[in-house]
């Protein structure tokens, strides 16, 4: 597909190629505007699907703002329907989560169609006991007031209850629900109400207006000799703990029927006390709280009757017999109705017991196939830490839940690592982040991956171990998805093109050139992949004007540590020395007529013609160098004429640290073997030339003025 672009931040028109199943590596210096192409991508693709409207419009260039007609445009995304962009958006919002390395990672690394079919088989088999349960309200109401009574004891304690709980608050001094004090008789009817918390919440509100007047603040009737009774009322009840009051002796009154009858009078007396309970009856419904835990836990596991509850059993007719109800063992629910609800789940479980052969080899299987996804998953990414040399290693562990969730250790130290981005520099999670951004992008599937320069901030051996984890040969990569990888870095384009393309699928590899805000791109083929040799020979043996070949072949011995008569004969041109030197160490002495003769026969080899004398004239001349830069059409050799023709003007340029920044940062970087051609790819950014530009043309127009005058 042919992407257009325009107006969009520093690109105001453009397009770049991208190849469907492809990795499409687009190499551009910075500033070209990289992150510009993949938020335009974005952008356009969200806008067209509804996603966010007007997303295009945080691209307007900041002098297109005013003008309402100068809208940003991408065409040619049309086909794309989903889209996924690694970015910090989606570290801040997907890795390094609170429980988990990777959001979702249960559904990334485990959840597929083999582990649906599997669930549903097992799911198939159970499904007849889960439907008995579920249709029987009288075991939801069950679980549900077991519930309710269980939390109203609060946090555990050695021994009584909690007093901070519900229970506690609400029975502490009594049932003043049933057992209202004197003085209060005449409230009976509100006390005793089922929403009688609501009143006295009511009541509580008005009592701080009591003492404005002798009227009522509700009805204003006359109220003198009243007001200690009506104050009474919020002294003796709190709206909240009677709420708890008449939740908990609903449940119970609800519950009475699955009580044995010695219980059932037990706590008839606790719920209708008139003093508050005694130690001894605290310790006697905590034997009752510990009862209804186990028996309502046995009626939810039957619920949840599954995989997850019988795959760490040796056999699965043990975990099966383990979910009867066994009524006899819970003496204070040992009662006809609870006998009745536990012969539904025995009952099931019966049956279930029948096809327990059956079932246990579902179960097996599906163990066997989670099991194989852990090794396989946490191989991979293991195997990149390891080869990326990260003290690190993951681990998809089950969370008791049957969800599995993906941790992070240390090779060193046992134990997961909690707060795994506090942990990890910068770069770590990074390489973290790009994994696991390319497993959840394997799950998604969607039309098209943007990694926006996401491996420049590494070093060599790192690069090279995401690279091969991303685009690796085999399933289990991006190999055959359609990428978009922006980048200022060459080397992969080095390691996929030229050192390991029996590894790598052939990317489409462009480099990016912004002239202006004018976008274009070009293709860069195998060939065009050079050692700096290399390229210094091809460049020598090109049409070029002599200065430039002076400059490479200068270049080549600087590289290659030979700074001998050819080196030293070559800056003598290049700094414009009418007699040229040899500096040796501290020292600078006259180069003799033999030298001369000696460094001018060994330039001549390379250079054809070279004649010292004839190149001093030029370099000299400030017109005829103006001319030649105006002439040349490589920035990079533009810039080194540049600095040739500025060698002696130091004084002419508006800033010191413009000259350093033009004499120094941008060169052919003889760190990395391979590099482009500098004069088929412009590796100079333009605004530098166009600086250039302005102190070359502003020295012309002076020349020109000096020749009249």
């Amino acid at each position: 597909m042919q992407v257009q672009i325009r107006k969009c931040n520093n690109i105001e028109e453009g397009s770049v190629e991208i190849r469907e199943q492809t990795l499409n590596l687009k190499y551009a210096i910075n500033g070209s505007g990289k992150t510009t192409i993949a938020r335009a991508v974005l952008a356009s693709i969200k806008e067209r699907l509804g996603a966010e409207k007007n997303a295009l419009s945080a691209l307007t260039p900041f002098k297109h703002r005013q003008d309402a007609s100068a809208k940003p445009e991408v065409n040619g995304t049309e086909s794309i329907q989903s889209v996924r962009v690694f970015d910090e958006k989606y570290i801040s919002e997907f890795v390094f989560q609170a429980d988990e390395l990777l959001k979702g990672s249960f559904d990334i690394f485990i959840r597929g169609e083999a582990y649906e079919q599997g669930m549903k088989e097992i799911d198939t088999h159970v499904a007849t006991m889960q439907k008995a349960l579920s249709e029987d309200k009288d075991i939801a109401d069950l679980i549900s007031d077991f519930n309710e009574i269980s939390s109203s004891f609060g946090k555990e304690t050695k021994s009584g209850i909690h007093g901070s709980s519900g229970l506690a608050k609400a029975f502490k001094d009594g049932n003043k629900v049933v057992n209202i004090p004197a003085g209060l008789e005449a409230y009976k009817s509100y006390i005793q109400h089922p929403e009688n918390y609501k009143w006295i919440r009511w009541q509580l509100g008005g009592r701080d207006f009591l003492d404005i007047g002798s009227d009522c603040p509700y009805c204003t009737n006359d109220i003198n000799g009243k007001h200690e009774a009506i104050k009474r009322v919020s002294e003796v009840y709190e709206p909240k703990a009677i709420e708890n009051l008449n939740k908990i002796v609903s449940a119970f009154h609800r519950l009475n029927k699955y009580f044995s009858d010695d219980t059932k009078a037990k706590i008839a007396e606790f719920v209708e006390c008139v003093d508050g309970y005694t130690t001894d009856q605290a310790d006697f419904l905590r034997e009752v709280k510990a009862q209804i835990d186990r028996l309502g836990d046995k009626f939810v596991k039957a619920q949840r009757l599954g995989f997850s509850s019988l795959k760490d059993v040796d056999k699965v007719i043990n975990g099966l017999n383990e979910h009867k109800i066994d009524v006899s063992l819970f003496v204070h629910l040992n009662s006809e109705n609870t006998k009745q609800k536990a012969g539904i789940v025995n009952a099931a479980i019966d049956k279930l017991l029948e096809q327990a052969n059956q079932l246990h080899g579902m179960i097996k299987k599906q163990k066997q196939l989670i099991e194989n996804l852990v090794r396989e998953h946490s191989a991979g990414i293991n195997g990149f830490l390891q080869n990326a040399g990260y003290m690190y290693r993951v681990s998809l562990v089950d969370d008791g839940t049957g969800q599995y969730r993906l941790k992070l250790v240390h090779s060193e130290v046992n134990g997961e690592i909690e707060n795994a981005k506090a942990h990890l520099s910068y770069g770590e999670r990074n390489a973290f982040a790009l994994v696991l951004f390319m497993y959840d992008v394997l799950k998604e599937n969607p039309d098209l991956v943007v990694l926006d320069d996401p491996i420049s901030s590494f070093d060599k051996n790192k690069k090279y171990a995401i690279i091969d984890m991303l685009f690796r040969k085999g399933t289990g990569s991006l190999r055959e998805k359609t990428v978009l990888l922006l980048t200022h870095d060459l080397e992969p384009i080095v390691d996929m093109v030229v050192h390991h393309s029996d590894r790598f699928k052939k990317p489409f590899a462009t480099f990016l050139q912004n002239s202006n805000g004018m976008l274009s791109e070009k293709e860069i083929m195998r060939s065009d992949v050079k050692t700096f040799i290399g390229i210094v020979k091809e460049n020598l043996a090109a049409e070029s004007h002599q200065l430039n070949k002076l400059i490479y072949l200068r270049r080549r011995d600087e590289v290659m540590g030979e700074k001998g008569l050819v080196f030293q004969l070559i800056s003598n041109v290049l700094h414009k020395r009418q007699a040229p030197q040899v500096i040796e160490g501290e020292s600078t002495r006259d180069m003799t007529a033999q030298e001369l003769q000696d460094g001018s026969n060994e330039v001549a080899a390379v250079i054809a013609g070279f004649d010292y004398q004839v190149l001093l004239g030029q370099v000299t001349n400030d017109q005829e160098m103006i001319e030649l830069y105006k002439s040349t059409a490589s920035n990079y050799e533009k810039l080194h004429l540049y600095r040739l023709i500025f060698d002696d003007k130091t004084d002419q340029i508006d800033s010191d640290v413009i000259q350093k920044f033009i004499n120094e940062a941008f060169h052919i970087e003889n760190d990395y073997i391979y590099q482009l051609n500098p004069r088929d790819f412009q590796t100079v950014p333009h605004f530098v030339i166009e600086l250039c530009d302005r102190y070359v043309a502003a020295l012309d127009q002076h020349t020109q003025h000096a020749g009249v005058a």
